[in-house]
């Protein structure tokens, strides 16, 4: 049978998970889909991911790739994968895709999100979601502040150890701090949720982590918005935020040229 390639688009609560990789022990997405596909390919099979998300990472948007011989139409494929896969993982798309398409490989920026409860209180459905803060941020502080990341730079002091990469060098193309309504108004929680956009060519190991916790000390009066560029200038990782928590972060979007992969289903 000939091969193909396969575009699809997973949805995940990553609370559960060791994250997207496969690891020695736990459960991980990538498994989870290499398992859930077998069947349909008649033996194993390698998924590859756009973004490697750590545990207890989200994802509105992943995108893997997979070569398959399977003839099976892409929405079949799509309704299999589905009715196998733990609830809290959708495939909310499968396209054909170019021979040579590779979801990590070609990826030329990726969208993350992270979220904060700005409240006395964080709601018993949003907790999993999001890094509780107490204290009022000030957004116009924290968009002062993310300015200075905005650009081509060495963000070694926002990368946390353990990476294994040849350059710390990356490009951030946009990011944005905003404040939304509480998810759930109606439940009488007062409160907000600051949520910081970044969009970037590639991330070093808990970049986005690790801007949001920089980002909540200039939000909370602690440091000056400076500071952040005189971090960025250190790369001394000492010298930066914690990593905030896992639980606050989604991978929302991958982009790819036009020609590769298909058609984006998600705005």
């Amino acid at each position: 049978m000939p091969q193909r390639t396969l575009k699809l688009t997973v949805e995940y609560d990553g609370t559960n998970y060791v994250g997207w990789q496969r690891q020695p022990s736990g459960v991980s997405i990538q498994a989870l889909l290499e398992e859930a596909l077998g069947p349909f390919e008649g033996g194993p099979l390698t998924v590859h991911g756009a973004g490697r998300t750590d545990a207890g990472v989200h994802a509105l948007a992943q995108v893997a790739s997979v070569t398959t011989r399977s003839e099976h139409p892409a929405a079949a494929l799509q309704r299999g994968l589905n009715a196998v896969l733990p609830s809290d993982v959708r495939v909310v798309a499968v396209q054909e895709a170019a021979p040579s398409f590779h979801a990590r490989f070609d990826a030329v920026s990726k969208t993350y999100e992270y979220r904060i409860a700005n409240a006395p209180i964080v709601s018993a459905f949003d907790y999993r979601y999001v890094w509780h803060v107490t204290g009022a941020l000030d957004v116009a502080a924290m968009q002062r502040g993310g300015a200075a990341l905005v650009g081509r730079h060495d963000f070694a002091a926002f990368q946390s150890t353990g990476g294994d990469v040849h350059t710390t060098e990356r490009t951030i193309l946009g990011l944005a701090v905003e404040r939304r309504p509480a998810s759930l108004p109606d439940a009488g929680i007062d409160g907000a949720t600051i949520v910081i956009r970044v969009t970037g060519d590639g991330f070093l190991r808990h970049m986005v982590r690790t801007i949001a916790g920089t980002l909540v000390e200039v939000g909370l009066g602690r440091w000056p918005p400076a500071r952040v560029a005189d971090i960025l200038a250190s790369r001394e990782r000492a010298r930066a935020g914690r990593a905030a928590p896992a639980s606050g972060l989604f991978l929302v979007r991958v982009d790819y040229q036009r020609s590769a992969g298909g058609p984006d289903p998600r705005p």
